[in-house]
């Protein structure tokens, strides 16, 4: 009797391990499937624009990396500007040697590291569907943005020239019906002070508009310690605004956007010898604070912008039709110290010698000016609209753009330089899902591009030459207004 009573007690006890443990399994089990679902379900709400219609991240075959949310509020919570995104997205690299004008950015390592303000680049940025040419407009200062994406490798199908290295696109937050404002404010030493606000909401029942607005500020806080001033150069003061209106109607809907930037800021510091030879550390010549410059006027950099675009975008049986029309301005100038120190050649009064810190060869000041930067697009595409394996979209894209640019430096005098640029295509991409884990796409475009390029005047120890020879190709008549 007792042994029966031990060998059912046994039973029991094992009984009720194996019910433990399956039942532990099975929660572990659930959990595992709960969390996979879960982050299954997060996935799919990262939707991107990578080819030109809304799509599921994990569905589109790019490498593609976003940034939105909290991590992009607070990337440029501190008055950053578009350098910024260097330190958040892999594979993308951006520096300038004109402060937070005229950025140069690099993907997987492609990029072109000319600073002349007439230099094209292999990543494209395109800004509310509307791309940025020049290198001046590429720096607008980001604010109230809704998502940014960078799309690495080339997107030439669909986004045409100088998209060898990637794209980083930027889209900036809509208008809405329901009501919706914030305000932000940063502050921190050297007088840094960084405001952002945006309101919204509906204006009919059909009519919806937003309001966005910033200004950066800081201090100028370096020292020139050649000419005895203080706070010679190192600050910013940046505003900007944006104002969209957005009308949806039962079958089309229109977009409105309108831009403008005031920027009164520094170039990138310059300094000269503060790396000794063979090493990587910075040497006694580097002081955060303090400069050596005997010129360069504060490495200042004035420039203004303004821009607008028109969207249209019409749904007829599953299809959609796109119009988007844009207009680009700006104008600006800067001057920079580049030799980063000091040098005073002796003269016949016997004044020795001078340079600084270390070694000066030569002095070296340079300023540019760009005159009149005018950019027009218009975009017009057809895409289909259906849940069907097929998907496709056509389309057409048209591009002008003319500016001068004014180059003064010690040697040569001053130098003007116009660049004028028309150019169209056409394009087309489509894609076939031949099971949920493979689609096959394929695209095609044809461009014609036609650039003009006139040195109209140059200016050499004051004597001015009128350089008729040098023009190539031909002459284009949108200068002729200008007197050249």
């Amino acid at each position: 009797m007792t042994n029966y009573i031990l060998f059912a007690l046994i039973v029991c006890f094992r009984s009720g391990v194996f019910i433990a443990v399956a039942g532990l399994s099975f929660v572990t089990m659930a959990t595992e499937n709960d969390l996979k679902a879960d982050h299954e379900s997060k996935l799919e709400h990262i939707l991107v624009t990578a080819q030109r219609r809304v799509q599921n991240a994990q569905d589109v075959p790019v490498s593609i990396a976003t940034l939105n949310g909290e991590k992009l509020d607070a990337l440029f919570s501190s008055g950053d500007d578009i350098q910024a995104l260097t330190t958040r997205i892999p594979g993308l690299y951006i520096e300038s040697s004109n402060g937070r004008i005229a950025p140069r950015f690099y993907i997987r390592g492609l990029g072109n590291t000319d600073f002349d303000l007439a230099a094209s680049q292999p990543v494209s940025v395109i800004m509310d569907e509307v791309v940025m040419e020049n290198v001046v407009l590429k720096s607008f200062p980001l604010f109230d943005t809704e998502q940014i994406e960078v799309l690495r490798g080339p997107q030439g199908s669909l986004f045409g020239r100088n998209t060898t290295a990637g794209i980083v696109k930027i889209t900036s937050a809509k208008p809405e019906q329901d009501f919706s404002a914030y305000t932000r404010m940063a502050a921190g030493s050297l007088g840094t002070l960084d405001l952002e606000a945006a309101a919204g909401g509906g204006l009919t029942e059909s009519l919806s508009g937003r309001i966005s607005l910033l200004s950066q500020q800081r201090s100028d806080y370096i020292d020139n310690a050649f000419t005895e001033e203080p706070d010679f150069t190192g600050g910013h003061k940046e505003k900007a605004g944006r104002l969209q209106l957005l009308y949806e109607g039962s079958d089309f809907q229109t977009l409105l956007n309108i831009h403008s930037r005031d920027l009164d800021a520094s170039s990138s510091v310059f300094r000269a010898n503060v790396l000794t030879k063979g090493s990587n550390q910075l040497n006694e010549n580097y002081q955060r604070d303090r400069v050596w410059h005997d010129s360069g006027d504060g490495n200042f950099r004035l420039y203004k912008g303004f821009g607008a675009s028109l969207a249209f975008e019409f749904i007829v049986p599953e299809m959609s039709l796109t119009l988007i029309s844009a207009l680009e301005k700006a104008d600006g100038r800067g001057k920079s110290d580049v030799d980063g120190g000091y040098r005073i050649d002796a003269d016949f009064d016997g004044v020795p010698e001078q340079m600084g810190p270390g070694f000066i060869p030569f002095s070296a000041v340079t300023e540019d000016q760009l005159n009149n930067l005018q950019q027009v697009t218009q975009e017009i595409r057809l895409a289909s609209d259906t849940d069907k394996a097929v998907q496709w979209q056509i389309g057409a894209f048209y591009f002008d753009s003319s500016f001068g640019v004014t180059s003064i430096d010690g040697f040569y005098g001053s130098t003007s330089v116009y660049h004028s640029n028309q150019s169209w295509a056409l394009f087309a991409q489509t894609s076939y899902e031949l099971t949920e884990a493979w689609t096959l796409s394929g695209g095609i475009r044809y461009t014609f591009d036609e650039k003009s390029f006139w040195v109209g005047e140059q200016n050499a120890g004051g004597a001015a030459l009128a350089v008729g020879a040098a023009r190539i190709q031909h002459y284009d008549p949108i200068f002729q207004d200008d007197g050249q």
